[in-house]
């Protein structure tokens, strides 16, 4: 991240391809780094920008300048003139925000001389008259109506003061504003007279009502000192999926009579503020943040939707977007609840309130530090940006499109940006009419991995593909796609550790053996195994391996075929089983049963079980999202439930992210996206497997819709050699609580109650999180999960009282299949 303090460390130069459009070089800036040092940087050649921020606030700078510079650029842009010249428009705001968020804003009259096209017309707005003028001469006996009707009306409650004031870009910042009692409608008139003759085109004279500060604590109690009043400032950024969060809320406190202004008081917390007004209750200053938090986070999303209604002329440029807003609040009392009235938004004020707050010296002292930074949310979308910029037009070869639990990748790479050239065995896949290049080539037959590796590589070069990055998701195709980057010289794995991974009960013996340094040592996680070829090798590993143990495919997938077993008899019994039942890839495709159907034997574990799901670069951890498990239905070992983020204690939670990320370090697994299951244990966790490829079932999707992060673009980003930049700890938006549906248990449910289409109804009306995983209700004695059915909640009690209600009502729960129990490891 650069600051560039003048515009001429900036040029604007055509963009190839795009007309009317420019690229943003930086030839000079200010780089930040570690440690909190800085330095003066040139670029030679300059550097291109991936994100714009312009500063267009008030005060001696460069605002038009950076106006020019912001407009029509080919990066993602955070703000513009056109934009900032809309939210500047107090009239303007008013309206949208009591018209489309439901914000409470101040009674207001506005005189307007030739209002701009979004102003006319629409639905009248309770408390907010708008009166048009033709002209700004001869106005007296309207101004004096209107004015009249307006002071006595009851629109203004218990207000006893009126502000009038100038509306328009021109007049920010540069006006006084003017008090008067609710009673001189004289002076009001003569006011409105005299500045209607300062109006242009598409300004503004508002007369608005002055919010009676809220009178804390409530009339009964003897008030504390003189009357106070308390300014609300919020900070509110667009996140993932362009939805409103609220960052930061910050106050100022100051007398009731006298109008509250940024950079003319000393900002605090809301709790301290209201503490200071007479609210020391906690539980009261929580419903005042959670009303703060509704109101500012329903004005973004206003400001989001007239926004999605303009052209990319109205918005100064086709990457323009408002990424983040500051509102300002009054406090007062409506029908005897506190409410935050908005009077206006901001570009950058709230922002600094609350920087300059976070800058305090005792902020550690009090707490401060631990609370994320206002702009972390900010930054986190700065980068999203940023890295969908870099990624556009990206050239990448994809080996094996995976089943219908993957068509979000298409969806998503064409979101992207991203050109996809696939190498599928299904000549008549679905997905071949979705990518730019179609290659049919049977990827299912491992034991000639290395020789279809050299053969791709010629159909590559033969079709003149430039590719940027070759990468895979699905688990039969890992190994392959590591010995084709290997041949195209592009990056990835080394083919050792992607086969150390792929093959179970050599991960687990690899890692035995590694006894550090570094310390911890991966084989503290590692558990004892044994691998079996032969009825032979199974009387063998009965003797090496504590019973009761697992049995499991070396290289499967899904959870097919993974049984415990108490005794030997048992252990002879399932491997006759699995030989005769799944021979080969016909038999169950997708699971790995094109490298064979060996198995192994390792120690049963008891514990509470996990997916840690990692993006790695450079041997670096740049994120790990963990989820909790529910219990499986012994003897198998398919999945029951699911919970995100984790709910465990931050020490467990960092032991099994340590676990995960040394395992994986110990295989030679240094770059990619990877998702290890793990048992957390008395003793600490213990490692179940490594599977070298993005997490499946619902884990993208949950990880997406939570923390904002796209585990299948960090993937793309890391095949094309380039750094993802992700929160290092990055904060969850709510908390989701789901179920498997299997068809062997809920055949019925799902051919009525449950049926999908009811099921996918429910998804779109926001009811319930689905995630489809397989076609066809056909049951069957090794079966995966057919469908996910998640609910989301404030809480993980919320969301889980929530996924219980819904799955009783249609039919998913029952004796045979207790969600309830599924779902007690969560609490």
């Amino acid at each position: 991240m650069l600051l560039c303090l003048s515009p001429a460390w900036l040029t604007k130069v055509p963009a190839p391809g795009q007309p009317g459009e420019a690229a943003l070089l930086v030839s000079k800036a200010v780089s930040f780094h570690p440690g909190g040092l800085t330095f003066l940087d040139d670029f030679v050649p300059a550097r291109r920008a991936t994100y714009f921020l312009a500063g267009l606030g008030l005060g001696p700078g460069w605002g038009r300048e950076a106006a020019e510079l912001a407009r029509d650029l080919t990066c993602p842009t955070g703000a513009s003139a056109e934009l900032a010249r809309l939210l500047e428009d107090r009239l303007l705001t008013r309206r949208l925000l009591a018209q489309q968020g439901n914000v409470a804003v101040p009674a207001t009259l506005a005189f307007t001389y030739k209002p701009p096209a979004l102003l006319r017309g629409g639905d009248a707005s309770p408390g907010l008259r708008l009166v048009e003028l033709n002209g700004k001469e001869g106005q007296e006996t309207l101004v004096k109506e209107e004015v009249g009707a307006f002071l006595h009306s009851e629109a203004l409650g218990d207000a006893l003061q009126v502000a009038v004031k100038l509306s328009g870009w021109r007049w920010r910042g540069r006006q006084a504003l003017r008090l008067y009692p609710r009673a001189e409608q004289g002076p009001v008139v003569d006011t409105v007279l005299a500045l209607l003759e300062k109006l242009e085109e598409e300004e503004s004279v508002l007369v608005e009502a002055v919010c009676p500060p809220a009178r804390l604590p409530f009339p009964g109690s003897p008030p504390p000192g003189p009357e106070l009043a308390l300014r609300i400032c919020a900070v509110v950024c667009r996140t993932q999926g362009d939805r409103p969060l609220l960052s930061k809320v910050v106050c100022s406190v100051g007398r009731g009579d006298r109008p509250l202004r940024h950079q003319s008081s000393l900002p605090r917390t809301l709790e301290a503020a209201l503490a200071q007004c007479g609210l020391a209750e906690a539980s009261q200053a929580a419903i005042v943040r959670q009303r703060v938090k509704a109101a500012a986070e329903a004005a973004l999303a206003a400001v989001l939707t007239l926004e999605a209604g303009l052209s990319a002329e109205q918005r100064g440029g086709r990457q323009v977007r408002t990424d983040f807003l500051g509102v300002d609040f009054a406090l007062t009392v409506a029908g005897r609840t506190l409410t935050p009235v908005a009077l206006e938004v901001n570009g950058g004020l709230c922002l600094e309130a609350c920087g300059a707050l976070e800058g305090l010296w005792a902020a550690q002292h009090l707490g401060l530090a631990a609370e994320e930074a206002a702009a972390a949310p900010l930054v986190e979308t700065m980068l999203r940006r940023s890295a969908r910029c870099l990624m556009e037009g990206k050239q990448l070869l994809l080996l094996g499109a995976g089943g219908v639990s993957k068509k979000f990748v298409w969806e998503a790479a064409r979101d992207y940006g991203l050109k996809i050239h696939l190498v599928e065995s299904d000549p008549n896949h679905f997905a071949s009419q979705l990518v730019q290049t179609f290659i049919h080539f049977d990827v299912t037959e491992h034991r000639r991995d290395e020789e279809n590796a050299r053969v791709l590589a010629g159909l590559v070069r033969a079709r003149g593909l430039q590719l940027d990055g070759c990468f895979s998701y699905w688990d039969d195709c890992l190994v392959l796609t590591a010995l084709l980057c290997q041949e195209l010289g592009l990056p990835c794995n080394p083919p050792a550790a992607m086969r150390l991974a792929k093959q179970k009960s050599r991960t687990q013996l690899h890692l035995l053996c590694r006894r550090g340094p570094p310390w911890p040592a991966p084989s503290l996680y590692a558990v004892p195994c044994c691998p079996l070829e032969s009825e032979a090798d199974v009387d063998r590993a009965v003797r090496q391996v504590p019973l009761p143990g697992v049995m499991k495919l070396e290289f499967g997938a899904g959870a097919v075929g993974v049984r415990l077993v108490k005794d030997a008899s048992q252990c002879r019994e399932h491997f006759s089983r699995i030989a005769r039942d799944l021979q080969g890839e016909a038999d169950h495709p997708g699971i790995g049963l094109g490298w064979g159907n060996a198995m192994l034997l390792m120690e049963f574990i008891e514990g509470t079980e996990h997916d840690v799901d990692l993006v790695v670069f450079g041997g670096r951890l740049l994120a790990a999202f963990v989820s909790d498990n529910g219990p499986t239905r012994l003897p198998g070992f398919t999945e029951t439930a699911a919970c995100m983020p984790t709910g465990l204690a931050p020490e467990q939670e960092a032991q099994l992210v340590q676990a995960a990320f040394r395992c994986c370090l110990g295989c030679g697994l240094l770059d990619g996206v990877f998702n290890v299951e793990l048992k957390l244990t008395g003793a600490g966790p213990r490692l179940i497997e490594i599977n070298p490829r993005m997490g499946g079932f619902y884990l993208r999707d949950w990880i997406l819709e939570l923390y904002g992060v796209d585990l299948l673009l960090a993937a793309a980003m890391v095949a094309c050699g380039l750094r993802p930049a992700l929160p290092a700890h990055p904060r969850a938006r709510g908390h989701l609580v789901g179920v498997m549906c299997l068809v062997s248990q809920h055949l019925q449910a799902l051919s009525s109650t449950a049926s999908p289409e009811t099921l996918q109804a429910l998804h779109d009306q926001g009811l319930l999180r689905l995630n489809l995983l397989e076609e066809a209700l056909v049951p069957g004695e090794y079966e995966e999960p057919y469908c996910s059915v998640a609910c989301a909640g404030s809480s993980p009690a919320e969301a889980r009282h929530r996924l219980l209600g819904l799955c009783q009502g249609l039919g998913i729960d029952g004796p045979h299949y207790p969600v309830a129990y599924f779902l007690s490891h969560f609490k």
